[in-house]
């Protein structure tokens, strides 16, 4: 399937959505490759990891870029050569990637039962505002999403969610709210925004920015 859809947050920030409905060998077809990129690819064990990893490099081309055009730093952190900011996710059948000016993180995941069973790995503040009355569920993807798109950001790892990252409180009918990073060497916060996607929850958090 071609490019599913495509949202544009501000002036700075375009993000690009894939389904991921094609075979490994229509995604591989010329398809250009680092050769870390393809050492990466053929270490995967899943064909549905490898699916979403072509597919990101088919949202590279969207955006008028491709897998050269992309390095990662020694943390796995995402760059472009260019000096744009990008974050990149894939969970099952969706892709997505996030391009900005400015600081920015995104993560899909499918809403699923199993993230009630580790809530007690990421809930810490937002335990005080879960509402009984919306989708509890989607509500702990949200944060857990959120949460991931903002450690995304950091640019020196090993934060933890339940710790150093917060999510302030929403509805789902909002879409929106805000996060923070509370760690000694960066203390900010980001705007969040959240849509459902046939089943899954795509989070990004966006730096603040004047004059959007």
């Amino acid at each position: 399937m071609p490019l599913y859809k495509t949202i544009k947050p501000n002036k700075h920030t375009s993000i690009f959505i894939w389904k991921i409905e094609e075979t490994f060998d229509i995604l591989f077809k010329n398809t250009p490759l680092t050769e870390r990129s393809k050492k990466r690819l053929f270490s995967m064990k899943s064909e549905l990891h490898q699916r979403g990893f072509l597919s990101v490099r088919h949202l590279l081309k969207e955006a008028g870029y491709n897998d050269f055009d992309l390095f990662y730093t020694e943390n796995g952190k995402p760059h472009l050569k260019n000096g744009k900011r990008i974050s990149i996710t894939h969970s099952f059948t969706f892709s997505a990637i996030i391009i900005s000016d400015f600081e920015v993180g995104i993560d899909i995941e499918k809403n699923r039962e199993k993230i009630k069973i580790i809530q007690h790995k990421f809930i810490n503040f937002e335990s005080g505002y879960i509402h009984k009355e919306d989708d509890y569920i989607e509500q702990l993807t949200v944060i857990w999403g959120a949460k991931e798109a903002l450690y995304k950001i950091y640019p020196y790892g090993g934060l933890t969610f339940k710790n150093d990252i917060d999510i302030n409180s929403f509805q789902i009918a909002d879409k929106k709210t805000t996060g923070y990073i509370n760690v000694k060497d960066w203390n900010k916060n980001y705007a969040i925004y959240f849509e459902q996607l046939n089943g899954f929850t795509l989070v990004y958090a966006l730096e603040h920015v004047k004059n959007d």
